[in-house]
């Protein structure tokens, strides 16, 4: 039979352990049953909603947003540290009738949420993510912020002793507006429902408010009813047999037909009617949030778009020695597209960071897309010429992606790329920055070990399952998983290893709690928190939204990354080193002049390449690992192209896809460069038909399979998917499709399929790839020229790399660099060079020492330095070191160490033929 049933209470898994059923999976089960709409109200967030919202929207179903508030009782909520009575929160599910209401639910969970565990205080209820304890708000702070929602009142409005006879329902009533009030019914087939089922329609009757029927939905189907009950073991720290009445009662709260739900409440039919006039009446989407990224201010009589191109031309001659014509065109082609898409605002506000960290002698560079951007280099945004190396402009910026453009900025780790990010926190407001969230799912390891626990598996062999399980996190189980399970010892027969088994594959890619991103942050004009909900983060000083990169991607949310790099900070310690005062001594008087090496500007030198081609690359950035190592002799880098090319070979991506040894023998000459297919020679003639970056599998997808722009984007997204195996399989079937409408099949088909499939196991765009070869360009440069430098800035930024401290050191005694010991009188904290040009060690590597005390000492000793002292004995002169060569002793003693303020000093006649000690780096010739 016909209904006119809808679902208007339904979880997902973003509930984090109250749900089972992902949003996508939610929407599909309800498109199987012709469902016209659905609505999704997640615990206490939305953090599910972008995808529910673009799956339900591909589906033809129309999406209806709300969630589920935790409310709190009288005195509940108070300052931090005060006690909190016993009395359980209950549950109000509200949904978005407009977009005032969407904004106003935002908001109400972001109160929530920075109140639930700000730093330093302790959780008000048991941790659900990670340490952040669960919040909840108050009825009186929902009253007057409640325009355009609508709340369900369900069984909690029977609770007599806490709300009296009605008070709940009345207060909501006086709270939401009598039109904006419904009594919510459920049927889960249990004795004591129909009792508080009549109690419920008597109250509804009795304050003139309506009453509609729901399931409360917690899985797609039936079948993941045991997976509900694990997770609900997991969120309550229990096991199956422990849980008790934890656990729902029997598999009721599933998604049903409209049919069978109209059959439950037959005499109810006003109730399963009302279901749908509700659903028409919630008009709201999320097409539009309202986001808009922050305006730059600019000069008076100046459009943003004005101020751009100027800035960009001044920049552009200071990169660009002299500005070419080729160099012209391609920035003039980007500004019109720029002003086309309106997006000069985006540009000058990361070009606003940049130079905040060169203000502040901050060390930063631009990464990924925007590398390929002639517009980034001349604003300093970038450090890789786009122009000189032929980068895709398209893959940073296109009209027909219709989307905006991703720049990463790279910030040295630690305290420098912490002050940026609270920079920005500064100048837009905590509720107008935040930080993107990511969502970490179950994975083969945490799998088996949560299901393992829940089913009561002794601990030596949940630690037995976790390392067998961990092995499935790329390949299908089905093939292996009975085999590998009995290989630990465990009854394949058995119900609760079976059980084991369907729930562990089950529970993969569910969420598991939520993260935050590693640097990207979110900034909006006006308040974020009308856009999307915001929490505190763990680490305090960090506030998080509740979705992450790809889900405000989707949403239409800005995102800029700043990200810290080690590297970055060894490279800008080491610049401050070598960039610092160097003093000569010519015709007996003293003189101050300044080195500048400029990263943008680093002179082509065959010495780094030797050094690259010999492997010796201990500590240098991307090619230190053995297996860089173990290629870079076969590859023999000559130009800065061939960095590229090796910071992106040695990526599981093609390695798997089986492109190393073909492109090493190409290279080599050892066999001819061959294409998989005619049409793909434009796109591969650079990597001699190997395909190595990511900008070359979407290319190839778009030429071979015929993949729209949009499509390819989808394709890119899959790269980065957690490394999706599930996720790629629905590509491939694409691919297949597409190649075959283009003629193209057998070995060719499967060559490409191989290649582009590969590289879900992680492979490398190339203008990250540009990036890094960069960075490891001016640490190989580093490591020749400014041997004593380098290696004090290494040392001093531990832990980081492949080696051990001591390897370190060794690497560089074979390099001439000498160290003097530690000396509790003479040793900084740091390690640094002294006037000799040699290393002091730091307190820094006394094994037990704590930061604070080792710090306190080096004080201590500074200031007795300071002070006149009786000489104290002369120790024996030790045995002399052998000398370095020349040019090693050169660059260390060219290089200073500012220790206690007293700037060192250095009597050395000559310096590098690479670098004149008077004229600046950035006149030589740049790369």
């Amino acid at each position: 039979m016909s209904s006119s049933y809808i679902e208007l209470h339904t979880a997902s898994a973003f509930s984090f352990l109250q749900g089972a059923s992902l949003p996508e999976a939610l929407v599909d089960r309800a498109a199987e049953l012709g469902y016209p709409a659905i609505a999704l109200l997640d615990r206490d967030g939305v953090y599910g909603a972008p995808r529910f919202h673009k799956a339900a929207t591909a589906a033809g179903i129309r999406p209806i947003i709300g969630a589920e508030l935790t409310i709190a009782g009288t005195g509940e909520v108070g300052s931090a540290g005060e006690s909190i009575p016993p009395v359980q929160p209950f549950m109000l599910p509200v949904l978005c009738e407009s977009a005032e209401g969407y904004q106003n639910l935002s908001k109400l969970i972001t109160r929530m949420k920075m109140r639930a565990h700000a730093p330093g205080s302790p959780p008000r209820a048991p941790a659900r993510w990670g340490g952040k304890g669960e919040g909840a708000l108050t009825l009186d702070e929902l009253d007057g912020h409640t325009r355009g929602l609508v709340a369900l009142a369900g069984r909690a409005a029977l609770d007599v002793r806490r709300h009296g006879v009605g008070g709940l329902l009345d207060r909501l009533v006086g709270v939401f507006g009598r039109a904006n009030v419904y009594v919510e019914l459920q049927r889960h087939l249990r004795r004591d429902e129909e009792r508080d089922t009549e109690a419920l329609v008597s109250l509804a009757s009795a304050f003139g408010v309506p009453a509609i029927a729901t399931n409360g939905v917690r899985f797609a189907t039936h079948v993941e009813r045991p997976l509900f009950d694990v997770l609900t073991c997991i969120h309550h720290h229990t096991t199956v047999a422990e849980a008790g009445r934890r656990l729902t009662p029997n598999a009721e709260r599933y998604l049903k037909p409209p049919g069978e739900m109209a059959e439950l409440f037959r005499d109810r039919r006003d109730a399963v009617e009302r279901t749908r006039e509700l659903a028409d009446r919630l008009q709201y989407t999320m097409a539009d949030l309202g986001y808009r990224f922050p305006d730059y201010p600019v000069p008076p009589g100046e459009t943003q778009a004005s101020f751009l191109r100027k800035i960009t031309d001044v920049g552009a001659r200071e990169r660009y020695r002299p500005c070419h014509d080729r160099a012209r065109a391609q920035i003039a082609r980007e500004l019109d597209l720029i002003e086309k898409l309106e997006l000069a605002g985006y540009f000058l506000i990361v070009w606003d960071v940049v130079n905040f960290c060169r203000r502040h002698d901050i060390l930063v560079q631009g990464r990924g897309s925007a590398a390929n951007s002639a517009v980034c280099y001349s604003l300093g945004i970038t450090a890789v010429d786009p122009v000189g190396m032929d980068l895709l402009f398209e893959r940073f910026l296109s009209e027909e992606r219709g989307e905006w453009p991703d720049i990463d900025l790279d910030l040295p780790s630690g305290d420098r790329r912490e002050q940026v990010i609270q920079h920005v926190y500064e100048k837009y407001g905590r509720l107008g920055a935040a930080m993107t969230a990511n969502v970490i799912t179950y994975r083969g390891r945490s799998a088996a070990r949560e299901v393992g626990k829940v089913l009561g598996f002794d601990a030596a062999q949940v630690d037995r399952l976790a390392k067998i399980m961990n092995q499935f996190e790329f390949a299908d189980p089905a093939d292996t998983l009975p085999r590998q399970l009995a290989a630990v010892g465990l009854d394949l027969n058995s119900d609760r290893v079976r059980t084991f088994a369907r729930i562990w594959n089950q529970m993969l890619d569910l969420p598991r709690h939520l993260g935050q991103h590693s640097g990207g942050m979110v900034i909006c004009q006006g308040q974020l928190d009308a856009v999307v909900p915001l929490e505190n983060a763990s680490m305090p000083g960090r506030v998080v939204v509740q979705w992450d990169k790809d889900d405000c991607a989707d949403m239409g949310i800005v995102k800029v990354d700043l990200l810290g790099l080690g590297m970055m900070a060894v490279i800008q310690d080491s610049l401050a080193l070598v960039n610092g005062e160097v003093w000569n001594d010519e015709e007996e008087n003293l003189r101050r002049s300044v080195l500048r090496i400029d990263l943008a500007h680093l002179p082509e030198d065959p010495a780094v390449y030797k050094i690259l081609c010999e492997a010796d690359t201990v500590g240098v950035f991307q090619v230190e690992s053995r297996a860089q190592m173990a290629t870079l002799p076969r590859l023999k880098p000559a130009r800065f192209y061939d960095i590229v090319v090796q910071v992106a070979i040695i990526r599981p991506g093609p390695i798997v896809g089986q492109m190393v040894h073909p492109y090493l023998n190409r290279r080599a000459g050892r066999e001819p460069v061959k294409y998989p297919h005619p049409s793909l020679e434009p796109i591969l003639a650079r990597t001699l038909g190997v395909p190595l970056f990511q900008e070359q599998l979407l290319r190839m997808a778009m030429i071979a399979a015929g993949f729209t722009g949009g499509q390819a984007e989808e394709l890119r997204r899959a790269f980065g998917f957690k490394r999706s195996e599930r996720r790629m399989k629905q590509v491939e079937v694409q691919l297949r499709e597409g190649m075959a409408r283009q003629g193209i099949t057998g070995d060719a088909a499967e060559e490409i399929i191989r290649s582009i499939t590969s590289f879900a196991l992680y492979g490398f765009p190339e203008s990250h790839a540009a990036s890094f070869a960069l960075l490891a360009y001016a640490s190989a440069y580093l490591k020749v020229h400014y041997p004593a430098a380098f290696y004090t800035a290494l040392l001093n930024n531990q832990p980081m790399g492949f080696y051990h401290p001591a390897t370190l050191v060794k690497d560089a005694q074979r390099r001439g660099v000498r160290f003097h010991p530690i000396d509790v009188q003479l040793s900084d904290w740091d390690c640094r060079v002294e006037p000799d040009g040699a290393i002091r060690l730091g307190l820094r590597y006394v094994s037990g020492l704590r930061q604070e005390v080792g710090k306190a000492i080096a004080c201590a000793s500074a200031r007795l330095n300071s002070q006149p002292r009786i000489p104290s004995p002369q120790p024996p002169v030790p045995s002399p070191q052998p000398p370095a060569p020349r040019s090693m002793r050169i660059a260390g003693s060219a290089t200073r160490a500012r220790t206690n303020g007293a700037p060192g000093r250095s009597r050395s006649a000559s310096a590098p033929s690479t670098i004149s000690s008077r004229a600046p780096v950035s006149a030589a010739t740049k790369s």
